[in-house]
């Protein structure tokens, strides 16, 4: 039981360079988790999304969730997504995790969380590219269909995990975002790299694809644009018509999670009346439950679990304390004692 007489804080500069250390166990703490998802050994409800009737770009998430265990914990990520920030030169995102202590119910920490949220989502598309593409780490061509923060964290947490490739390709709507991005990967990755303007011409030929738009409704139309074997990592979950979806392979990290708020695969739900079109979790490929259908395009659609950010949220904050950096503040919660 964490003792409510104290409350911690880890601020995003501490957060950042934890990560920064860490990326390779953060991506074997999610296949921890997501192993522990499919047991039953979590809570994870709806995801509660406040939207604004004057901004229908924005939003802002809540996703509470609970790991059981051996140190069961509890807590609540609440994230911001605003697209437009990136014109006044702010992140899109912006985020806080609170953790809970499962006995009393009493907040413990508050760590700063768009960078956790990032990394989960960024540990989650390395482990599927692994499970999917056969743990091919050396040669081939990635595409990356968006050039963000996400993007750029899912490079970073694949240059970690000591991925290698022949070749990069960077898509996006905004030149400037996409040639920034293109230096980037040039800086970290050391290899023939370029920013194409075609959509298809991007796509076509890359082992991987990875979709990290802030995209609202699909804008990938062609049934055709994929290739069988290719394997698509669907991050930001609303890229692609549902016709895309029903001809090929599909994971999902949660199906009740992932069908839903009018994603593709939840459109494709729609148009059938039917999940026949799911193969199932990545959990369950990860316990070789499925077996891959590499006849098809291989797309993992994961609508992002608030476990991940609880367990990765607890290994930073146990660094921060480890390290000296977290920032403890006596008598948050005033007189705790019930009768002193």
């Amino acid at each position: 039981m964490q003792s409510p007489e104290n409350f911690t804080v880890v601020p995003g500069t501490v957060v950042n360079s934890i990560i920064a250390q860490m990326r390779v166990q953060i991506i074997d703490e999610v296949r921890c988790v997501y192993l522990l998802h499919q047991n039953g050994k979590t809570i994870n409800p709806d995801s509660y999304f406040l939207r604004f009737p004057d901004r229908l770009d924005s939003r802002i998430i809540a996703l509470p969730a609970a790991l059981r265990g051996q140190q069961p914990f509890s807590g609540i990520k609440w994230i911001a997504s605003y697209p437009k920030n990136i014109e006044m030169g702010l992140s899109r995102a912006s985020a806080v995790l609170l953790l809970n202590d499962y006995e009393t119910g009493y907040p413990f920490a508050c760590l700063e969380a768009s960078t956790i949220s990032a990394a989960r989502t960024a540990a989650s598309a390395v482990l599927a590219a692994g499970t999917l593409a056969g743990e091919k780490r050396s040669g081939g061509r990635i595409c990356f269909i968006g050039a963000g923060i996400i993007a750029k964290t899912i490079l970073d947490f694949f240059v970690s995990d000591d991925w290698n490739f022949n070749s990069v390709v960077v898509h996006d709507l905004n030149t400037d975002y996409g040639n920034a991005f293109t230096s980037y990967v040039e800086s970290v990755c050391q290899t023939s790299t370029h920013f194409e303007s075609s959509l298809d011409k991007a796509i076509a030929g890359a082992d991987l694809v990875v979709f990290a738009t802030t995209a609202l409704k699909p804008h990938v139309s062609d049934p055709q644009t994929f290739n069988p074997g290719q394997v698509v990592l669907h991050i930001s979950l609303r890229d692609l018509v549902p016709e895309i979806i029903l001809q090929s392979w599909n994971i999902v990290d949660d199906v009740e999670h992932c069908l839903k708020a009018d994603t593709s695969p939840h459109l494709a739900e729609q148009a059938t009346g039917n999940r026949d079109f799911i193969a199932g979790t990545l959990a369950e490929v990860l316990m070789q439950k499925i077996n891959l259908d590499r006849s098809r395009p291989l797309v993992f659609s994961p609508f992002g679990l608030g476990v991940l950010d609880l367990a990765v949220g607890a290994r930073i904050l146990q660094q921060a304390v480890a390290m000296g950096e977290a920032v403890t503040v006596p008598g948050f919660f005033g007189n705790v004692r019930r009768w002193a």
